[in-house]
């Protein structure tokens, strides 16, 4: 996915997506890569990580169980 670095607010970039005429996403600063600039156009990519979430969800059922057993 495509983004434009719409504009930098001291600490908060505004990202605008040119295929989603209304989409905007701020993230901070400095998770922009180095040398970044308004105007620029980063590639973005997510992806959901299963086992990290599955951890999470093992470690909130164990911390309810233990809740329940008090």
């Amino acid at each position: 996915m495509k983004a434009v670095i719409d504009r930098i607010w001291e600490t908060v970039a505004v990202l605008v997506f040119p295929d989603e005429e209304n989409l905007r996403l701020n993230i901070p600063v400095v998770l922009l890569p180095a040398g970044c600039s308004e105007g620029d156009i980063l590639t973005l990519s997510l992806e959901k990580d299963e086992s990290a979430t599955l951890e999470a969800q093992d470690r909130v059922a164990r911390l309810i169980g233990d809740l329940i057993r008090k």
